[in-house]
C-alpha cells in the first residue's frame, strides 16, 4: 500500500514539474529587442580614466621604464620588510 501511494505521489509530482516548466517556457520565449547604447560605453570609461589620470598628482615621483630591475625589486624588498615589521607582534609583556 505505501509503494502504490509513494509511486501516485511521485506521478502527481512529475505531471505538477512537467507542467509548470512547459507554462515557464512559453513566457521566456518572447525576449524583447535590445536598442543599442547611443555612445560607446567604453570610450565614456577611457574618458573618464583619462581625466581621473590627469586629476591625480603622485605622492612620490614615479620611477618609469628608466629604473633598473635591481632598483625596483630592492624597493619592493624593503615596502615587504616594513610590511612584516608592522605584523609581528610586540615584545612587550
Amino acid at each position: 500500500m505505501r509503494r502504490l501511494l509513494k509511486w501516485i505521489i511521485l506521478t502527481i509530482g512529475i505531471a505538477a514539474a512537467v507542467r509548470w516548466f512547459k507554462r515557464r517556457g512559453g513566457e521566456t520565449a518572447v525576449i524583447a529587442p535590445v536598442e543599442p547604447a547611443a555612445d560607446d560605453p567604453a570610450e565614456e570609461l577611457r574618458r573618464k580614466l583619462a581625466e581621473s589620470r590627469d586629476d591625480d598628482e603622485p605622492d612620490e615621483p614615479a620611477k618609469g621604464p628608466e629604473a633598473s630591475v635591481d632598483d625596483r625589486r630592492a624597493d619592493v624588498h624593503e615596502q615587504g620588510q616594513a610590511a612584516l615589521d608592522e605584523m609581528k607582534p610586540s615584545d612587550e609583556g
